[in-house]
């Protein structure tokens, strides 16, 4: 954890872009906000997208914007998710399900610093830092040639592996109580702490899905 935590402060310190690899649960949106909030960036947008959970059809349009008229039910202008972030940071969860075509165009992005909307002549100047995240081994799908190795190469400047909850044990009693506090207050529930038996328990316990189980968990109990 310790060495997360130096990673994290190191990355916020360097204006370059990062990739964190870990499975789902890790925690990898929490690390980007941190990185964002500890950076020089902190005072401009963080913006999100989940590339794994938007329509293919509509992804081009909600990463890069368009032009009123561009395509039926294009009654306004859009700026897209890129612009939103402008000097800010747009972070990129689960960036191996971009679809090819839409690797190539992100990729134009980050070597130009220019943003096309859809059905516009015009290119617009962006500044934004990216901060992409993938559950799988991005390496392994290049050499799969699942995705683009030249993309891969840009995005993989400044690594970060987030631990599974199984990996980093002894971390579990701090976030189980972390957890505790917060459904504590939220429910208004005078629970202070957690009895050593269960974190015990806790701890021997298998974490399939990580830090978000263990969250989840907690809640319940």
């Amino acid at each position: 954890f310790i060495e997360l935590l130096r990673a994290v402060e190191a990355a916020s310190r360097c204006d370059v872009r990062v990739l964190l690899e870990g499975q789902s649960g890790t925690g990898k949106e929490r690390v980007a906000r941190a990185i964002h909030g500890l950076s020089s960036r902190k005072n401009f947008p963080f913006v999100a997208i989940d590339c794994g959970a938007i329509p293919e059809n509509l992804l081009e349009s909600e990463l890069f914007g368009h032009a009123r008229g561009a395509f039926t039910g294009a009654n306004f202008e859009r700026k897209g998710l890129i612009v939103e972030a402008h000097q800010g940071t747009l972070f990129m969860d689960e960036i191996a399900n971009l679809p090819v075509e839409m690797q190539a165009k992100l990729l134009r992005v980050l070597q130009e610093g220019e943003v096309r909307p859809i059905g516009s002549n015009k290119s617009r100047s962006v500044e934004v830092r990216v901060v992409a995240a993938a559950s799988v081994s991005l390496r392994k799908l290049v050499e799969q040639q699942k995705f683009r190795e030249d993309l891969f190469y840009r995005l993989h400047v400044f690594p970060i592996y987030l631990p599974t909850l199984n990996e980093r044990r002894e971390d579990i009693p701090l976030l189980a109580q972390h957890f505790l506090r917060k459904f504590a207050t939220e429910q208004k529930r005078p629970v202070a702490s957690f009895e050593n038996s269960l974190l015990s328990f806790l701890q021997r316990r298998q974490w399939s899905g990580n830090v978000r189980e263990l969250e989840n968990f907690v809640e319940r109990l």
